[in-house]
C-alpha cells in the first residue's frame, strides 16, 4: 500500500512555513494525497482533461489566475466546473492573489479544499516538494542493524542472535556511528537512494543479549549516533558452512534489492576467532575505493592476466 497524507495533516504541518490560509472552511480536509508531485492546471482550464494527472495537488499561479480573469463569467464557470470535477485532493493559490467567488463555489460543490499562500509559485514549489517527497516516499522495515562506517552506510542482516548488534556495538566503540538497531525504517528517495533510520521510540538503544537494553548516546556520547543514513552496502552475516562456496576474489558481485533499488551485498561467514569488526571496516573502505574508481579485485585480475600473457604466448609457439 502506497503511503499517503491527509490534507488536514499537511495543513497542520506546513501552515506556518507556507503561510497557508484556508479559503473553503466548510470543506472537509479528510482527503488523502499519495502523489508527491504537484501540478499547475495548465490545459485543464481550457477544457482539455484527457491528460489530467489524477490524485495530484494543483497550484494556481499568476498565469492561471490571469487566464481565468480574461474569460467571461459563463465561460469561466464552465471551465472551472470541468476542472473541479477531476480527481485531485486540494488546490493552492500563490502570491496572495484574489480568488474569484465562482472558483470557491465550484470547489465547495466538489468538496475540494482551497488554500492561499503569500509565497511566489516558485518558492511554494521549492518549499512543499521536499516535504512531500519525504512523507510520501515508498517505505518498508528491515530487521537488521545500520551503522555509519567511514561515511558508508552498512546494513547488517542475518538470523536473530547471529551477532549483528554486537558487531555494531564494537564498531561504535572504535569510533563509528550507530543509526538503528534491530528495526530499521527504510524509505526510498528519488530513483536510487535508500535512507534508513530508527524508530522514534527506539531512539539509539540497543539490545545486547546477557546485558539488556543499553543507551548508546548516554554511554558513548552524541557523536556515536546519527539520525539517518543512506544504505550503501548490505552485509549478510551467517554461520560458516563448508559446503558453501564463498567468494574469495571479489570478482563475483552479489546484489540485493530494497524498495526496488539494487544494493551491493557482501556475505561474511562467521567462525570462532574471526574479527568481524575489522572486516566490516574493510568492506566500507573497499566500497569507498570502488566509488573513487579503484577496484582492487579487478585490478589484481588484470595484472595477473598481464603477467601470464608471455607464458601463454610461449606455449602457443612451442611446436615440439
Amino acid at each position: 500500500m502506497n503511503p499517503s497524507i491527509r490534507i488536514e495533516e499537511l495543513f497542520r504541518a506546513k501552515r506556518e512555513a507556507l503561510g497557508l490560509e484556508l479559503l473553503t472552511p466548510g470543506v472537509s480536509l479528510a482527503r488523502e494525497c499519495q502523489d508527491p508531485d504537484i501540478s499547475s492546471p495548465g490545459l485543464a482550464l481550457s477544457g482539455y482533461v484527457g491528460r489530467f494527472p489524477d490524485g495530484r495537488m494543483q497550484v494556481f499561479g499568476e498565469t492561471e489566475m490571469s487566464y481565468l480573469a480574461s474569460l467571461d463569467p459563463e465561460d469561466r464557470a464552465a471551465r472551472l466546473d470541468t476542472f473541479f470535477r477531476q480527481s485531485f485532493p486540494a488546490a493552492f493559490v500563490t502570491k496572495a492573489q484574489d480568488v474569484p467567488e465562482d472558483l470557491l463555489v465550484q470547489a465547495r460543490e466538489n468538496s475540494v479544499p482551497v488554500f492561499r499562500s503569500p509565497l511566489s509559485t516558485k518558492d511554494f514549489f521549492r518549499r512543499i516538494k521536499p516535504y512531500l517527497e519525504v512523507v510520501l516516499a515508498p517505505a518498508t522495515t528491515v530487521h537488521g542493524s545500520l551503522a555509519d562506517v567511514y561515511g558508508v552506510g552498512l546494513l547488517f542482516v542475518g538470523r536473530s542472535g547471529i551477532g549483528k548488534s554486537e558487531c555494531v556495538l564494537d564498531l561504535v566503540e572504535r569510533g563509528h556511528r550507530l543509526v538503528a538497531d534491530d528495526l530499521v525504517l527504510v524509505s526510498r528517495r528519488g530513483n536510487d537512494v535508500v535512507i534508513g533510520k530508527g524508530h522514534e521510540l527506539q531512539r539509539h538503544h540497543m539490545e545486547i543479549r546477557g546485558v539488556g537494553i543499553i543507551d548508546i548516546q548516554a554511554l558513548f556520547g552524541i557523536r556515536a549516533t546519527r539520525q539517518q543514513k543512506r544504505l550503501e552496502v548490505v552485509v549478510q552475516l551467517e554461520e560458516w558452512d563448508d559446503a558453501h562456496g564463498y567468494d574469495r576474489t571479489g570478482l563475483d558481485r552479489d546484489e540485493t534489492e530494497i524498495l526496488g533499488v539494487r544494493l551491493p551485498k557482501v556475505t561474511i561467514p562467521l567462525n570462532p576467532g574471526k574479527n568481524i569488526t575489522v572486516i566490516s571496516e574493510v568492506v566500507a573502505m573497499n566500497h569507498l575505493l570502488k566509488y573513487s574508481g579503484v577496484d582492487s579485485a579487478v585490478e589484481f585480475d588484470r595484472r595477473l592476466k598481464g603477467a601470464l600473457l608471455p607464458v601463454r604466448e610461449y606455449l602457443e609457439e612451442d611446436y615440439e
